[in-house]
């Protein structure tokens, strides 16, 4: 195992018993994507790392995982603590400059999970502030970008106008859950 993933491991798992321990809100106060009645607005932000990003209704950084597909989502139980899903009661609609198809599915435990270009959102319970895009690469999840479902960091060369860079690679995603 390299450093960088024992590293993200220690993290996540520091995050994972501070947000236990400390009484906190669940995690979709954390993310704040769980709307009460109207759906939620996926909204973007400019990154200068990652180009038009998505972003949840309180301008955080949203994240898709290389495990999950347009029908379900593979992130549940501590997975779900880590990276809180973008939830809605309601109908979710695109935000100014979201130029891609905004959907929904249910999660296994009947919420009801927001998609962009049918891959389910997330959240990751590391960035701490709007602007914030420190999960991308960590066991599967990408930064959501507004011209594709993932994001990798901009290379000092830039990319060909149009064309997204695929997910960062994993050796399964899901912290052993």
């Amino acid at each position: 195992m390299s450093l960088k993933r024992i590293l993200a491991f220690l993290a996540v798992a520091v995050l994972a018993v501070a947000a236990c321990s400390s009484g906190t809100a669940a995690p979709s106060a954390i993310g704040g994507g769980t709307s009460t009645g109207a759906g939620v607005v996926v909204g973007s932000a400019s990154s200068p790392n990652f180009g038009m990003v998505l972003t949840g209704p309180n301008g955080m950084t949203l994240y898709t995982h290389a495990g999950d597909s347009a029908t379900s989502s593979t992130c549940t139980g501590a997975c779900a603590t880590a990276w809180p899903p973008l939830e809605t009661k309601g109908q979710a609609t695109a935000g100014a400059g979201v130029t891609g198809q905004i959907g929904s599915l249910t999660r296994p435990d009947g919420t009801t999970q927001v998609t962009y270009g049918g891959m389910p959102l997330y959240y990751w319970q590391g960035d701490t502030k709007a602007g914030d895009a420190t999960g991308n690469g960590v066991e599967g999840f990408s930064i959501a970008t507004v011209s594709g479902t993932g994001a990798a960091p901009k290379a000092s060369a830039p990319a060909p106008a149009g064309s997204a860079a695929p997910p960062a690679s994993s050796s399964g995603g899901k912290y052993g859950y």
